[in-house]
């Protein structure tokens, strides 16, 4: 495909649900971005997607080199791609890198909502709560983001100031107003 739209990508997104191969969908959103030319998705997303299905194959070498991809690309995504290429290092075994990669984005200012709260569940996953709530409180700061965006980071926030046994402040507030 030249382009695609986002219900083919959907189209395509479903049927590997349905068939469960998550190695197979990888190979066909990643060709499909080595012979992309335009269309409603960017070229970075796709790489995204596909990156994101090579870590569901268990791939993540893979997925690492398509999130890089993505990041090179620097077309139009809806999580900075950097956000994804931490979580697999995390999953690689390799922290340091990780941590670091993390504090370029926030280095660079202007952290958008999805990526807020992609950051904050991998940091939550691999142990560090105190980064994560610092990271959902700067992405439920940041605006609304897309729709659902605002209340899951409202939500992730909450749990991690229970677990750290934190009181309620008026962030939290905003989850009760969102019911």
């Amino acid at each position: 495909m030249a382009h695609v739209t986002r219900e083919q990508l959907d189209r395509l997104l479903e049927q590997a649900l349905l068939d469960d191969d998550h190695g197979t969908l990888a190979g066909r959103l990643d060709d499909l971005a080595r012979g992309y030319a335009s269309g409603e998705v960017s070229r970075a997303a796709i790489l995204v997607l596909a990156a994101e299905e090579w870590r569901q194959a268990g791939q993540p070498a893979r997925a690492l080199e398509c999130f890089h991809r993505a990041l090179d690309d620097g077309g139009e995504v809806s999580v900075d791609p950097r956000a994804g290429i931490a979580d697999t290092l995390f999953e690689l075994d390799r922290p340091d890198e990780a941590r670091e990669l993390v504090e370029s984005i926030k280095a660079d200012g202007n952290v958008d909502p999805s990526t807020a709260l992609n950051v904050a569940e991998t940091l939550l996953a691999y142990g560090d709560p105190r980064a994560a709530h610092e990271w959902a409180t700067e992405g439920i700061r940041a605006g609304e983001g897309p729709p659902g965006i605002r209340d899951a980071l409202l939500r992730t926030r909450y749990r991690i100031r229970v677990d750290l046994g934190l009181p309620e402040d008026d962030l939290d507030a905003l989850l009760d107003a969102s019911r």
